[in-house]
């Protein structure tokens, strides 16, 4: 799949590698199990393992069934106008209980005004300016980028999250634990680099 389509310019990184041999794309929704549990046994700890190794691109790919994957995508664009967008990206994983789920965990939370106050307090604790951050968070040009992520999502064949797509190629993993999957990743992003 082209670069153009799965991580044009401007898109937003988590690491940044000089020689840009390496660049993983993952398209993902904030409010999805999976993309939590990937967050937290796979991909931070890949972003801090190959910082500076590797471009790590982030895309919004909100699905129909989490009523609060939107919103949360809008935080995470929000957090971007103000330069951001990496701060926001953590926090939202970092407290998925907190904000996506019901308050006694057994299931998708849809409380939109429940989250937004907890995006609020986030975009407080990352030192945003907060009245900006909420006036992005319903602007035309957030959801547009969105948006656009969601159509290249589509073009690139993603139909669920998380989508890891490594130099373009689509990350099959066959590991059926978080660990098998990791080790599988990091195994394919060294051959990357070693070539």
């Amino acid at each position: 799949m082209p670069a153009a389509v799965l991580s044009p310019p401007g898109s937003h990184t988590l690491t940044e590698a000089a020689d840009g041999k390496v660049t993983i794309t993952e398209f993902l929704d904030y409010q999805c199990p999976a993309c939590a549990g990937y967050f937290t046994n796979i991909t931070s700890k890949l972003e801090k393992d190959y910082a500076g190794k590797v471009t790590f691109v982030v895309r919004n790919f909100p699905l129909g069934m989490h009523p609060l994957a939107v919103p949360a995508a809008r935080a995470a664009e929000s957090a971007a106008e103000q330069g951001k967008f990496s701060e926001m990206y953590h926090v939202l994983y970092e407290n998925f209980q907190q904000w996506a789920v019901t308050p006694d965990g057994q299931s998708v939370s849809e409380d939109a005004e429940r989250a937004n106050e907890l995006f609020r307090g986030y975009a407080q604790r990352i030192g945003l300016d907060v009245a900006k951050f909420t006036a992005d968070l319903t602007a035309p040009a957030v959801q547009a980028r969105i948006d656009k992520d969601t159509a290249d999502g589509k073009t690139a064949g993603v139909t669920g999250t998380p989508a890891l797509f490594v130099n373009g190629q689509r990350f099959e993993p066959s590991g059926q634990t978080f660990a098998d999957v990791d080790k599988q990743l990091r195994e394919l992003v060294d051959r990357e680099l070693a070539e």
